[in-house]
Protein backbone atom coordinates (compact mmCIF):
# COMPACT_ATOMS: atom_id res chain seq x y z
CA UNK A 1 0.00 0.00 0.00
CA UNK A 2 3.20 2.48 0.87
CA UNK A 3 4.45 1.68 -2.66
CA UNK A 4 1.43 2.40 -4.41
CA UNK A 5 0.79 5.89 -2.82
CA UNK A 6 4.18 6.54 -3.05
CA UNK A 7 3.85 5.89 -6.19
CA UNK A 8 0.95 8.13 -7.24
CA UNK A 9 2.86 10.95 -5.15
CA UNK A 10 5.50 10.87 -7.44
CA UNK A 11 3.47 10.59 -10.87
CA UNK A 12 0.92 13.78 -9.13
CA UNK A 13 4.82 15.87 -8.60
CA UNK A 14 5.80 15.08 -11.74
CA UNK A 15 2.65 16.21 -13.52
CA UNK A 16 2.86 19.67 -11.58
CA UNK A 17 6.14 20.70 -12.54
CA UNK A 18 5.31 19.71 -16.36
CA UNK A 19 5.36 22.98 -18.77
CA UNK A 20 1.73 23.64 -20.26
CA UNK A 21 1.47 25.66 -23.25
CA UNK A 22 -1.37 27.47 -24.20
CA UNK A 23 -1.35 28.47 -28.40
CA UNK A 24 -3.12 30.14 -31.53
CA UNK A 25 -2.57 28.40 -34.57
CA UNK A 26 -3.33 29.95 -37.86
CA UNK A 27 -6.76 29.44 -37.72
CA UNK A 28 -7.24 31.20 -34.68
CA UNK A 29 -8.17 27.53 -32.83
CA UNK A 30 -6.77 27.48 -28.88
CA UNK A 31 -4.35 24.71 -27.94
CA UNK A 32 -3.50 23.48 -24.19
CA UNK A 33 -0.42 21.09 -24.67
CA UNK A 34 2.14 19.24 -22.51
CA UNK A 35 4.29 19.91 -25.68
CA UNK A 36 5.83 23.11 -27.13
CA UNK A 37 3.54 24.15 -29.92
CA UNK A 38 5.29 25.11 -33.66
CA UNK A 39 6.87 27.57 -34.79
CA UNK A 40 3.84 29.44 -36.51
CA UNK A 41 1.85 29.34 -33.17
CA UNK A 42 1.21 33.06 -32.26
CA UNK A 43 -0.05 34.14 -28.69
CA UNK A 44 1.63 31.33 -27.01
CA UNK A 45 1.79 31.02 -23.23
CA UNK A 46 3.37 28.87 -20.72
CA UNK A 47 2.48 27.56 -16.99
CA UNK A 48 5.10 27.87 -14.26
CA UNK A 49 7.93 29.84 -16.76
CA UNK A 50 10.72 30.90 -14.65
CA UNK A 51 10.01 35.15 -13.73
CA UNK A 52 12.03 37.40 -15.87
CA UNK A 53 15.01 38.35 -14.55
CA UNK A 54 15.43 42.09 -13.14
CA UNK A 55 16.52 44.20 -15.39
CA UNK A 56 15.27 42.47 -18.37
CA UNK A 57 13.96 44.20 -21.12
CA UNK A 58 10.38 43.82 -21.21
CA UNK A 59 8.80 40.98 -23.58
CA UNK A 60 6.41 41.96 -26.04
CA UNK A 61 2.76 41.37 -24.74
CA UNK A 62 0.45 39.65 -27.38
CA UNK A 63 -2.68 41.02 -27.91
CA UNK A 64 -5.95 39.47 -26.27
CA UNK A 65 -7.51 36.14 -27.91
CA UNK A 66 -10.93 37.81 -27.92
CA UNK A 67 -9.43 41.06 -29.58
CA UNK A 68 -7.67 38.91 -32.02
CA UNK A 69 -11.15 36.76 -33.02
CA UNK A 70 -13.07 40.21 -33.23
CA UNK A 71 -10.12 41.87 -35.31
CA UNK A 72 -10.03 38.58 -37.52
CA UNK A 73 -13.96 38.74 -37.92
CA UNK A 74 -15.53 42.00 -37.38
CA UNK A 75 -13.20 44.81 -38.23
CA UNK A 76 -14.18 48.44 -37.40
CA UNK A 77 -14.08 51.16 -39.87
CA UNK A 78 -15.08 55.12 -38.96
CA UNK A 79 -16.05 57.64 -41.77
CA UNK A 80 -15.86 60.89 -40.54
CA UNK A 81 -15.16 64.37 -41.43
CA UNK A 82 -13.17 67.17 -40.40
CA UNK A 83 -15.16 69.72 -37.63
CA UNK A 84 -17.45 67.29 -36.49
CA UNK A 85 -18.59 66.73 -32.97
CA UNK A 86 -20.16 63.35 -33.05
CA UNK A 87 -17.36 62.40 -35.11
CA UNK A 88 -14.57 62.97 -32.67
CA UNK A 89 -17.32 61.62 -29.95
CA UNK A 90 -17.19 58.50 -31.61
CA UNK A 91 -13.44 58.23 -32.04
CA UNK A 92 -13.27 58.76 -28.22
CA UNK A 93 -15.36 56.29 -27.43
CA UNK A 94 -13.45 53.94 -29.63
CA UNK A 95 -10.05 54.54 -28.16
CA UNK A 96 -11.35 54.35 -24.60
CA UNK A 97 -12.79 50.88 -25.32
CA UNK A 98 -9.32 50.22 -26.74
CA UNK A 99 -10.55 49.14 -30.41
CA UNK A 100 -8.40 49.43 -33.08
CA UNK A 101 -10.60 51.18 -36.06
CA UNK A 102 -9.53 52.37 -39.39
CA UNK A 103 -10.52 55.98 -40.00
CA UNK A 104 -11.84 57.56 -43.04
CA UNK A 105 -12.15 61.68 -43.42
CA UNK A 106 -14.36 62.24 -46.15
CA UNK A 107 -13.28 65.25 -47.64
CA UNK A 108 -13.78 64.95 -51.73
CA UNK A 109 -16.05 63.36 -54.14
CA UNK A 110 -14.28 60.15 -54.73
CA UNK A 111 -14.68 59.66 -50.76
CA UNK A 112 -18.49 60.67 -50.63
CA UNK A 113 -18.61 58.11 -53.50
CA UNK A 114 -17.13 55.42 -51.39
CA UNK A 115 -18.77 56.67 -48.11
CA UNK A 116 -22.40 55.95 -50.36
CA UNK A 117 -21.66 52.55 -51.37
CA UNK A 118 -20.34 51.49 -48.13
CA UNK A 119 -22.91 52.84 -45.89
CA UNK A 120 -26.07 53.38 -48.12
CA UNK A 121 -26.29 57.06 -47.59
CA UNK A 122 -23.74 60.70 -46.71
CA UNK A 123 -24.52 60.68 -42.79
CA UNK A 124 -21.22 60.82 -40.84
CA UNK A 125 -19.93 59.31 -38.49
CA UNK A 126 -20.73 56.29 -39.81
CA UNK A 127 -19.47 53.51 -38.03
CA UNK A 128 -19.08 49.81 -40.04
CA UNK A 129 -18.48 46.48 -37.82
CA UNK A 130 -18.15 43.61 -39.94
CA UNK A 131 -20.85 43.96 -42.26
CA UNK A 132 -23.12 46.28 -39.63
CA UNK A 133 -23.62 49.98 -40.62
CA UNK A 134 -24.10 52.59 -37.90
CA UNK A 135 -25.14 55.68 -39.02
CA UNK A 136 -24.69 58.87 -36.75
CA UNK A 137 -23.29 58.65 -33.28
CA UNK A 138 -25.57 57.18 -30.31
CA UNK A 139 -23.22 55.72 -27.78
CA UNK A 140 -25.63 53.01 -26.58
CA UNK A 141 -25.97 51.35 -30.24
CA UNK A 142 -22.11 51.65 -30.93
CA UNK A 143 -21.76 49.84 -27.46
CA UNK A 144 -24.32 47.30 -28.51
CA UNK A 145 -22.50 46.98 -31.50
CA UNK A 146 -19.39 46.00 -30.19
CA UNK A 147 -20.02 43.93 -27.57
CA UNK A 148 -22.13 41.93 -30.18
CA UNK A 149 -18.66 41.38 -32.42
CA UNK A 150 -16.52 40.28 -29.28
CA UNK A 151 -14.67 43.54 -28.48
CA UNK A 152 -13.52 43.74 -24.74
CA UNK A 153 -15.62 45.99 -22.53
CA UNK A 154 -14.50 49.52 -21.64
CA UNK A 155 -11.77 48.92 -19.08
CA UNK A 156 -10.19 45.33 -19.95
CA UNK A 157 -8.04 47.10 -22.76
CA UNK A 158 -5.35 49.41 -22.19
CA UNK A 159 -6.63 53.10 -24.34
CA UNK A 160 -6.04 54.03 -27.43
CA UNK A 161 -5.11 57.34 -28.45
CA UNK A 162 -5.19 57.05 -32.30
CA UNK A 163 -5.71 60.78 -34.02
CA UNK A 164 -8.18 61.93 -36.68
CA UNK A 165 -6.20 61.65 -39.89
CA UNK A 166 -4.58 64.54 -41.07
CA UNK A 167 -5.82 66.59 -44.18
CA UNK A 168 -4.56 65.77 -47.44
CA UNK A 169 -3.20 68.74 -49.10
CA UNK A 170 -5.04 70.34 -51.88
CA UNK A 171 -4.26 68.72 -55.27
CA UNK A 172 -2.77 71.45 -57.44
CA UNK A 173 -4.14 72.48 -60.54
CA UNK A 174 -2.96 71.39 -64.20
CA UNK A 175 -1.98 74.03 -65.27
CA UNK A 176 -0.03 74.35 -68.23
CA UNK A 177 2.48 77.25 -69.27
CA UNK A 178 0.73 80.08 -71.85
CA UNK A 179 2.68 79.13 -75.40
CA UNK A 180 5.10 82.33 -75.80
CA UNK A 181 4.46 84.58 -78.91
CA UNK A 182 6.66 84.71 -80.86
CA UNK A 183 9.02 87.88 -80.82
CA UNK A 184 8.48 90.30 -84.23
CA UNK A 185 11.50 90.91 -86.16
CA UNK A 186 12.74 93.66 -88.51
CA UNK A 187 13.91 96.78 -88.40
CA UNK A 188 11.03 98.28 -86.95
CA UNK A 189 10.64 96.21 -84.30
CA UNK A 190 10.48 97.40 -80.87
CA UNK A 191 14.46 96.90 -79.47
CA UNK A 192 15.78 97.19 -82.99
CA UNK A 193 18.82 99.92 -82.94
CA UNK A 194 17.78 103.24 -85.16
CA UNK A 195 21.29 103.05 -86.89
CA UNK A 196 19.90 99.65 -89.03
CA UNK A 197 16.18 101.62 -89.61
CA UNK A 198 18.46 104.36 -90.87
CA UNK A 199 20.27 102.18 -93.10
CA UNK A 200 17.45 100.67 -94.96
Amino acid sequence: MRIVLAATLCAVAVGASAQIYRWTDEKGRVHVTDTPPPKAAKDVRKSGAAPAEPGAAPTATAEPFALQQARANFPVTLYTTPNCEGCDAARKLLNARGVPFKEVSIVDASQIEELQKAVGGNTVPAMIVGSTVQKGFEESAYQRLLDAAGYPKTGFLPARSQAEPAPKPPALPDVKPAPQAERPTGPYAPGASTQSAEKK
